[in-house]
């Protein structure tokens, strides 16, 4: 019995872990926000959203990181430092976001003729 109940709470606690700035959905934004942009006001736009992307999803990945170590110390060491996890908030919102801007971006460009497009962390593996 008490073995079930440690397995639940640490089950419990792990999905309040921070999740990794890769593993996040875009949101949804629309890409009639770009529609009016030039191609060069679009790559200076994409240049800004590019930078507060970079900065949020290391920020996020720092967050998970935390996230993890407490867990680590928690199972093994100290159960009360699981309490430390604080799970994907704000941050993560934000990232969302941001991904979404970045398609909405890409798909104005795309019509535009633009080509502009943003290289996804898969895509740096391979380059």
């Amino acid at each position: 019995m008490e073995r079930t109940i440690v397995i639940i709470a640490s089950v419990a606690l792990l999905a309040s872990c921070a999740s990794k700035s890769a593993d996040i959905a875009a949101a949804y934004v629309s890409p009639t926000l770009y529609h009016n942009l030039t191609c060069e006001q679009l790559a200076l736009e994409a240049q800004t959203v590019s930078s507060r992307a970079i900065a949020a999803s290391g920020a996020q990945d720092k967050k998970a990181g935390q996230d993890q170590a407490a867990m680590a110390v928690g199972l093994v060491l100290f159960w009360p430092a699981m309490f430390l996890t604080k799970g994907d908030g704000a941050q993560a919102a934000e990232v969302s976001r941001l991904k979404g801007e970045m398609q909405a971006i890409e798909d104005a460009s795309r019509r535009k003729g633009c080509d502009i497009t943003f290289q996804r962390p898969a895509e740096k593996a391979k380059a």
